[in-house]
């Protein structure tokens, strides 16, 4: 399944979470690798909400919550930029707690993608769920 969105500024709590031993291990397990610092927010248009809750309540991969931190669900996807050809493994993140909207999805990477990739908010991308 593709899903284009834009890229839009988050809260920054992702940076937080991210950067704490407990879930760098976890997703260094389960995805492959340890996720940069910080998620890379994607606003969805309202046509891909209903597919979107449908992979959320499917989707078995899920780091439980421990000690202070929550739950997260999340599926392994890639993404791509308008602005330049690279394709970047990742996975989507759905956390139990969260302040975003339906609409936002959190992608994390190895890297920090807004300076690989040089992306602003408004840029355009595309994320390709690997099924």
């Amino acid at each position: 399944m593709e899903i284009e969105g834009s890229i839009a500024t988050g809260y920054g709590k992702g940076a937080y979470f991210l950067g704490q031993e407990f879930y760098k291990s976890k997703f260094n397990e389960k995805c492959g690798f340890t996720p940069y610092p910080g998620t890379l927010n994607i606003i969805v248009p309202e046509e891909y909400l209903d597919s979107i809750k449908k992979i959320k309540s499917n989707t078995k991969n899920i780091i439980k919550s421990r000690e202070g931190f929550g739950g997260v669900k999340y599926i392994k996807a890639t993404l791509n930029s308008s602005k330049k050809e690279e394709i970047i493994n990742g996975a989507i993140l759905f956390p139990d707690k969260t302040t975003h909207e339906d609409n936002y999805l959190e992608f994390i990477a190895e890297e920090n993608l807004r300076e690989k990739l040089s992306l602003k908010d408004g840029d355009k991308v595309k994320l390709i769920i690997n099924s």
